[in-house]
């Protein structure tokens, strides 16, 4: 008796074992991308993006495009050897944020999260604090304010 109930409790062990590993698979590809929202500019969040990947990383670029704000890459790691998978860096522009995507679908989850809090990391390191979005853009609007109220300070005087 007490036999068999050693010999079920390892198979059920190992059932577990092997599920969960399974479903760690499944869900890594079921989501295949990490992604956070960044305060800082869409510029500065692609050029970052851009050096992390090439520079820092030293990974080979296989499509970028700063309009579009995406950059396609060829991803090693120390674990996979000298395979290469294909990765992909996708910054979406909010109202108040920029959202960043990181994407390697062929990879464990850990590898895109490790990805993004590095380029949160480089962002901090090369800017600093990220800008006040609400006071930039009311600075920029006043500055292309060109309405009656413009006149007053002085900007047409030298035009009449």
């Amino acid at each position: 008796m007490i036999r068999l109930r050693g010999i079920l409790a390892s198979a059920l062990v190992g059932a577990v074992v092997v599920a969960s590993a399974l479903g760690v698979l499944v869900a890594g590809d079921a989501s295949a991308r990490t992604a956070f929202q960044s305060s800082y500019t869409l510029e500065q969040n692609y050029s970052a993006a851009l050096r992390m990947v090439r520079v820092d990383m030293g990974l080979k670029i296989t499509e970028k495009d700063p309009d579009s704000a995406y950059i396609m890459f060829e991803y090693k790691s120390n674990e996979s050897g000298q395979k290469v998978s294909s990765g992909a860096i996708e910054l979406v522009p909010q109202e108040s944020a920029v959202q960043v995507v990181v994407q390697l679908p062929q990879m464990p989850q850990y590898h895109e999260e490790v990805m993004a809090t590095s380029l949160r990391r480089k962002l901090q390191q090369d800017y600093g604090d990220p800008p006040k979005r609400g006071e930039g853009r009311e600075k920029d609007k006043k500055k292309k304010d060109a309405g009656a109220d413009a006149a007053e300070g002085g900007a047409d005087d030298g035009e009449r």
